[in-house]
């Protein structure tokens, strides 16, 4: 947003309350990769670096990658500087006040760019977990030796969940993954990467009938806030099967219910769930993919794909203490945090009422919200095209 305000002859400046560049990458863990190729950190202008463009960039590869822009691009940034309130202009005078760390700022516009992974999530029923188990978020997590020994039951089996499960396992740690409804895509499909898949299909897909559905075309608005399939960047890139975790030793159970003491109950949906995460793909994009392959006339090698059979046995209740189980790492996402916002445009879930991330307030846009206008917003396949589109407003 700031190199296209330059662009544009805008007077700006970008406001970060951390002491350093680089945003949320650096909350991070210590063996963090990216899930997306590394030509994905790509914006025009300025292209990725490195010689690895289908590699997985390390966590302060990213960050140093997005500090370079901000240097090639000159931006005026103002480094420890957080929003503490966002009002309208007293007055009558169009614009907004805004109280920061540094002093109250007036602007005519406002963007808020600040994602949609604010606020680490951890279900209320956690709280009935005893004292002696060590919780944490997966954004307090840096390294396995962090941990007291013993096995570690993580929450939630979304990117963060599956990568941490397995880390955690190669560490020599017994691992017990809490399974919800995510789905789970192949790391490579007809021997392009499945991110190469889904820029085509936001970017070109639309143009011939092969576009995945945009916000306003979901049959629920609550598919906006569904984990992220999971994949991972580790190890060159790889996909992650839950039945295969399974067979290796990491022991599955259901969605996390309740807590009670040293007790920790779960869903009865183990079965229901690895189910709906093996069809995910051929439900969501393998038809996509296929009529988009045909439209365009292009020649791709068939996939395969052996299936791995494999059912855990379900279990609904763990006694923690007598399963060795030391640590609850929560790898269950994170929340909107717009209460510094004090302008009556939200939802209930914490979402913003926007048009594309234009609000009814005269002059506040938002930039790089879950499902913004379509799978993409909130990631680097498609956040270039949400910032072009709030620049052509201008």
């Amino acid at each position: 947003m700031s190199r296209l305000l330059r662009d544009a002859g805008r007077e700006h400046v970008v406001l970060e309350r951390r002491t350093s560049l680089g945003g949320g990458w650096q909350d991070r863990w210590e063996a963090f990769r990216l899930v997306t190729p590394n030509w994905t950190a790509t914006v025009p202008g300025f292209g990725y670096r490195g010689d690895e463009p289908d590699g997985f960039m390390r966590r302060d590869d990213v960050i140093d990658h997005w500090r370079a822009y901000a240097d090639a691009i000159n931006a005026p940034v103002e480094l420890d500087t957080d929003v503490t309130r966002l009002t309208i202009r007293r007055a009558g005078r169009p614009g907004f006040l805004l109280e920061t760390t540094t002093g109250a700022l007036e602007a005519r516009e406002v963007i808020v760019a600040a994602g949609g992974f604010q606020t680490p999530r951890i279900p209320g029923s956690g709280a009935g977990f005893s004292s002696r188990i060590h919780q944490l978020h997966s954004h307090q997590y840096r390294r396995p030796a962090d941990l007291p020994d013993g096995a570690v039951l993580l929450v939630g089996s979304g990117q963060t969940g599956v990568q941490l499960a397995e880390e955690l396992q190669a560490a020599g740690r017994t691992v017990y993954l809490s399974v919800g409804h995510c789905g789970r895509l192949p790391r490579r499909y007809r021997d392009r990467d499945m991110f190469w898949w889904l820029r085509q299909l936001i970017v070109d897909g639309p143009a011939v009938g092969a576009g995945i559905p945009t916000v306003d075309q979901l049959p629920d608005p609550r598919m906006r806030f569904a984990c992220n399939p999971h994949l991972s960047g580790h190890d060159g890139g790889h996909e992650t099967n839950l039945r295969r975790f399974a067979a290796s030793g990491i022991r599955l159970v259901g969605r996390f219910e309740a807590a009670d003491g040293t007790r920790a109950r779960f869903a009865a949906d183990l079965a229901t769930n690895l189910g709906y995460a093996d069809r995910f793909f051929a439900d969501r994009f393998r038809g996509l993919c296929e009529t988009f392959v045909e439209r365009i006339g292009i020649d791709l090698p068939p996939y395969s794909e052996e299936p791995f059979e494999h059912e855990p046995a379900e279990v609904t209740e763990l006694d923690l203490a007598a399963e060795g189980i030391s640590t609850v790492l929560w790898t269950s996402g994170y929340r909107l945090a717009f209460d510094w916002i004090e302008l009556p445009i939200f939802e209930e879930s914490g979402m913003p009422i926007h048009r594309r991330g234009v609000t009814d307030v005269p002059g506040l846009t938002f930039i790089g919200l879950p499902w913004q206008h379509g799978m993409g917003s909130a990631n680097m396949i498609a956040f270039v095209k949400d910032a072009e589109y709030l620049a052509g407003r201008w």
